[in-house]
């Protein structure tokens, strides 16, 4: 895919830009926090809570224009901008237009995009550079509304279902205590990956943090 306008609207930006843009794509509304489906959003908050500015909570705050819950933070010498779309998952693209021109991202790989995973085993963690959506809503709207597919994914297992239930259903609840402690953990082993890519570059971030399983 070619890069498309909204990078282009970016570049004619005049201001202070952010280095990175990380999104974490999800669903508004007390009833979905803690699901599976918002896994990216809890890897959000982490990075928020341990980049807090001296006096602050860390918790990311509405921006309507841009129809997200932001926090802004600054680690490695970097400027990155946390974004939640107040979208619903299945729209994420709409607030992507119109964050990557606001905070004058240039270019698809200064976007970071941190979604659940139905087809990696719970526990499990990889990091690519783009690829298709494999049926993910929230990526499809990504992909369209960007026109362009090259962004960094950081994918996070919840697993599939046992036995006939759906997929849908599995990742719009909240996960038993056992796999609630198993997500944690890579809730901030996919915060230390996004460190490690603006600090260390792609590939060092894959090597380090890419695996099937937590074995």
């Amino acid at each position: 895919m070619q890069h498309g306008s909204v990078f282009d609207r970016a570049r004619k930006r005049r201001g202070t830009s952010a280095d990175l843009l990380v999104v974490g794509i999800g669903n508004p509304g007390a009833q979905f926090v803690g699901t599976r489906h918002n896994i990216g959003v809890d890897v959000l908050e982490v990075l928020a809570r341990r980049h807090a500015k001296a006096g602050t909570s860390g918790a990311l705050t509405p921006a309507r224009k841009e129809r997200s819950l932001i926090a802004e933070i600054e680690f490695d010498g970097a400027r990155v901008v946390l974004a939640f779309p107040q979208t619903y998952m299945n729209l994420s693209g709409e607030a992507l237009a119109l964050l990557v021109p606001r905070y004058g991202i240039e270019e698809p790989r200064q976007v970071v995009v941190v979604q659940d995973e139905l087809d990696l085993p719970v526990g499990a963690l990889k990091i690519k550079l783009g690829g298709g959506h494999a049926g993910h809503n929230g990526l499809r709207s990504i992909d369209e509304h960007l026109g362009s597919r090259d962004y960094v994914r950081v994918r996070v297992g919840v697993g599939r279902p046992p036995g006939e239930r759906q997929g849908k259903d599995h990742v719009l609840r909240r996960p038993g205590r056992e796999e609630r402690e198993e997500l944690d953990i890579v809730v901030a082993e996919a915060a230390d990956a996004i460190e490690c890519y603006q600090s260390s570059g792609l590939d060092e971030t894959m090597n380090r943090y890419n695996r099937s399983n937590r074995s």
